[in-house]
């Protein structure tokens, strides 16, 4: 996050499909988990609050949380206290810290949001102490998909956003939306993450296309794989599968965000 929000150390990363179905909580727990590995303090935020998910990943229910993000936004809690640190819920110990802000998955919360709405305000100002209690280098936003009012506070707040998108006639168009947005609210980097995308198509000449439609660059491209969709969420693939191509991407995603 820039100097003039208050907290210089900590980097901002929103990653943001245009539409559902892209495996975008999935990137975002794995690249959360291996900035980890890297002995970062991780925050992750469910910003999708209409229908949250990420939780799942750490093996959460909806019995789980004694508080959450909708429970701050309803001065219900404190910020510290709807946050949940994840150095359990890992099949192994990791040299960094993994925070999670999850967003409540009880269906009356989920429509009270809808119909409600939210204080953006207080909002911004929980991400910002969320950042600054846990003392964070990274909070990644898992947004929600298409370009509604958290979506684009996600992407004001940002210092980063990587826009994940599969090679699809829909996402190429909604994508071309999004970064035209980016562009108008000066989200500071902008870059690619392909996914799921056909193993038979060259990388390079995924990269290049993506390149020139765009003009920003690919930081990481992510073929569909079996044992991803056999997973079906129940954990953390980089921990899972060490070895697995999927994992050897994934640090080389880190390294280009880290660059």
């Amino acid at each position: 996050m820039s100097e003039e929000r208050g907290i210089p150390s900590t980097q901002f990363l929103s990653i943001h499909s245009y539409r559902g179905g892209t495996g975008k909580s999935n990137i975002t727990a794995n690249l959360g988990l291996t900035l980890a590995e890297q002995g970062l303090k991780v925050g992750l935020v469910d910003m999708d609050i209409q229908s949250p998910g990420i939780h799942a990943l750490f093996g959460f229910d909806s019995s789980s949380f004694t508080h959450c993000l909708n429970d701050y936004l309803w001065s219900r809690c404190t910020i510290k206290e709807a946050v949940h640190d994840l150095a359990s819920r890992l099949e192994q110990p990791v040299p960094g810290q993994l925070k999670l802000l999850p967003s409540s998955i009880h269906p009356g919360d989920i429509a009270r949001i809808i119909h409600d709405g939210y204080d953006v305000d207080r909002l911004n100002n929980g991400l910002e102490a969320f950042a600054e209690t846990c003392s964070l280098d990274v909070v990644l936003l898992d947004t929600h998909p298409g370009l509604g009012e958290e979506t684009l506070l996600s992407l004001a707040l940002s210092d980063r956003l990587l826009v994940l998108l599969r090679p699809d006639r829909q996402d190429y168009q909604g994508t071309s939306v999004t970064m035209k947005v980016a562009t108008q609210l000066s989200v500071p980097r902008i870059s690619v993450c392909i996914n799921k995308a056909p193993r038979i198509l060259p990388d390079n000449s995924l990269r290049r296309k993506v390149e020139e439609a765009y003009g920003y660059p690919v930081d990481g491209i992510f073929a569909h794989y079996d044992e991803m969709m056999n997973l079906g969420s129940d954990g953390l693939f980089v921990q899972r599968y060490p070895e697995h191509p999927f994992t050897k991407k994934m640090v080389r995603l880190v390294e280009n965000i880290l660059s």
